[in-house]
């Protein structure tokens, strides 16, 4: 044995006495877990504590010295979190099926491995499952930093119970799949709507012949290629190991910075954290001039700072719409709540979706 394999033994000795030391602190964390569920079951709260979280993941990456990645501390810690909360009683959480959405992404991005996944097959049946108890939690499509909203999801809200728990981004990358890989057997095109929007001008200058055909998601899409030769599919990488593709081209997104905001739905609010953001919705009064700028005043009035609005038609009259908006701050803030309160005196219609901690912008 030479010298170097000498060294290189002894170091990895080294590790696996550490490995060792981390598996006995896991399991004290565990049982640390395991107390705070028993607590948590008499009191019937949910498992999932979104303002805790990122109270851990944070003080972790603001003490963290090196030389591990802060950027890794999230990622183990998710998963850490993860098995934590299946020991406690686990969550269960609808998403945008089949497997491999970007849906599912961020689902597990936001709850883990080893959180109870249901797959559901439109965006109005996440919606119905968790008011039906039947999963705790869903996540939802609301926005793309490329295409904007998805018009179904806010529509959702107007009727819906539910409220907003968290937010999640996730980077979006597509690619190009088939079961050839070669993009001369392609006759055909399929993806979610929003998938083939990000990538528009690569398929018109790539693929302008081939007709283009929208499914409820990515990995429905993926699907469909698998049992056809010449049906392409635009989906993740995740997607193609799924389903045995291969890639045509990769990264054909049209924006290389494509973010998609996804929001957590459940029956009960979150508790606050130290960066909240709001979500709700209004309807003006549509018979009087300058309604919009009126019932905008009060955020400005009472320096609430408002990040987006978006407005959607009530399908009730016509002309007749509902606006959207996030702006910064948690309901129980004096100056929030002021806001929300002379909002409601000047509009028809005022519905608060939730305040929920705000995720990172990368």
């Amino acid at each position: 044995m030479s010298e170097v394999d000498k060294a290189i033994k002894k170091i990895r000795a080294e590790i696996d006495r550490i490995d060792d030391r981390v598996l006995e602190l896991l399991n004290e964390r565990a049982r640390c877990n395991a107390e705070i569920g028993q607590l948590k079951a008499s009191e019937e709260t949910t498992v999932f504590v979104p303002s805790r979280e990122l109270e851990i993941f944070e003080r972790l990456e603001a003490q963290n010295p090196g030389p591990f990645p802060s950027a890794g501390i999230r990622n183990v810690f998710r998963e850490i979190i993860s098995a934590s909360v299946s020991l406690q009683r686990g969550v269960r959480v609808a998403y945008l099926g089949p497997p491999a959405t970007y849906t599912q992404q961020a689902a597990i991005q936001q709850f883990g491995q080893m959180a109870d996944f249901v797959a559901a097959s439109t965006i109005a049946e996440i919606f119905d499952t968790v008011e039906s108890s039947g999963a705790e939690f869903g996540v939802v499509p609301v926005e793309n930093s490329s295409e904007g909203v998805v018009s179904h999801t806010l529509d959702l809200f107007v009727e819906s119970p539910l409220t907003i728990c968290a937010e999640i981004h996730v980077s979006v990358h597509h690619d190009l799949l088939s079961k050839t890989g070669e993009q001369r057997s392609i006759r055909a095109v399929h993806s979610h709507p929003q998938a083939l929007a990000q990538c528009r001008h690569w398929l018109e200058l790539n693929l302008p012949k081939v007709p283009q055909y929208s499914t409820h998601s990515t990995a429905l899409a993926a699907e469909l290629a698998a049992n056809d030769e010449s049906i392409a599919a635009i989906a993740s990488p995740v997607a193609a190991q799924l389903h045995a593709l291969r890639v045509v081209h990769s990264g054909i997104e049209d924006v290389p910075n494509n973010l998609t905001r996804f929001l957590v739905i459940g029956r009960k609010a979150p508790k606050r954290s130290a960066r909240d953001i709001t979500s709700l919705l209004f309807s003006i009064k549509r018979d009087q001039v300058g309604a919009l700028h009126r019932a905008l005043e009060p955020f400005a009035t009472h320096e609430v700072n408002l990040t987006r609005i978006e407005s959607r038609p009530t399908k009730v009259r016509a002309w007749e719409y509902i606006f959207f908006c996030d702006f910064e701050g948690h309901i129980e803030d004096p100056n929030v709540a002021k806001a929300i309160e002379e909002l409601r005196e000047c509009c028809d219609f005022v519905k608060v979706l939730g305040s929920y901690p705000r995720a990172d912008a990368s």
